[in-house]
């Protein structure tokens, strides 16, 4: 199928899709080697959901993500070395090396968080979206959460008062079809997610989340829609990832005939062939961009080795307010 796009975006598309597998992949080695502790949550698989959603939004706009957020982190434009310092517990990470994987930040870049708790970034999203309108900034505010939160309270909550008051929220939720361990039809009663947000007057859509160009166009569309009226929309992004819930999970909740067919629709990989069917893209491209990507993330990596730990002496540093009186 055609893609309709420039070679320059093809290219684009392509480098960052391969920039977070790369990174993820270097991860997990530095994860075993216990380089990198605590909890670690891979993105290989959701490449095409996050850089197509990412592609489609403005750099004043707000992005809430959830705790497998290294991909969006790294499209919006977080370096690499500042992420892999944070995963390392390093002082120069992007949130000083104290929130680790699953709590990437950057005010400068507008994106807050890396959420660990389930749903947590929802009713966090309806609060900028909300302060934005009572200021009268024409944003938008694009959350990112998963099937599994689509069970907590808090989404109900978030979407009716985001549909009640009228706010500029796009939310986004990437459906890889298992919440931590529980596939999704056996803890929802209507697994067709999309059904959840029309009892709140919200429009909702499904989208192929394996397929960037097609995110990239749903969600521009779906931004320009609230950005225009300032009111919510919802898109479900049919995902599905690669690996473990986390680096902890045995996996013992799916077979691996189940990961290897879906293997067959790998967002690079398929994004690649269509590329160079269209002739946007050759080897040498391909190439190219890996060379570029592998410097990128050796030097992500010295970064962090170089990094320091933050002095002990600092430890009760923004936990305690300071006395006023």
């Amino acid at each position: 199928m055609t893609l309709y796009i420039s070679r320059d975006h093809a290219l684009d598309l392509l480098r960052q899709m391969i920039r977070i597998r790369r990174l993820e992949e270097k991860s997990v080695e530095l994860y075993s080697k216990q380089k990198i502790r605590g909890f670690l949550h891979l993105y290989i698989g959701e490449e095409a959901a996050g850089v197509g959603a990412m592609r489609a939004l403005r750099e004043d706009d707000n992005i809430v993500a959830t705790y497998r957020e290294h991909g969006q982190a790294l499209v919006r434009g977080i370096p690499a070395g500042e992420i892999m310092a944070e995963m390392y517990g390093k002082a120069n990470g992007c949130s000083g090396g104290r929130g680790g994987s699953m709590h990437l930040f950057s005010a400068k870049r507008r994106f807050y968080g890396g959420h660990a708790i389930v749903g947590g970034g929802l009713p966090i999203a309806v609060g900028l979206a909300l302060a934005d309108k009572m200021k009268g900034e024409a944003r938008v505010t694009a959350c990112f959460f998963g099937d599994g939160a689509t069970d907590e309270g808090e989404f109900h909550e978030s979407l009716n008062l985001a549909a009640l008051w009228k706010l500029p929220v796009l939310f986004l939720c990437e459906n890889n079809q298992y919440a931590m361990g529980t596939a999704l039809d056996r803890h929802v009663s209507d697994s067709d997610i999309v059904n959840n947000p029309p009892a709140y007057g919200i429009p909702s859509e499904s989208v192929n989340g394996m397929d960037v160009v097609a995110v990239e166009r749903a969600v521009h569309n779906a931004v320009e829609s609230v950005r225009e009226t300032s009111e919510p929309r919802f898109l479900e992004l049919r995902t599905y990832r690669f690996r473990a819930h986390s680096m902890y999970d045995a996996e013992l909740y799916r077979s691996k005939e189940e990961v290897e067919e879906h293997k067959k629709h790998d967002p690079i990989a398929n994004f690649q062939e269509r590329a160079m069917s269209d002739e946007l893209i050759t080897q040498s491209d391909i190439d190219t961009i890996e060379a570029d990507v592998a410097k990128e993330i050796a030097e992500a990596i010295e970064f962090a080795e170089r990094g320091e730990w933050e002095p002990v002496e600092d430890i009760t540093r923004h936990i305690y307010a300071r006395d006023l009186s």
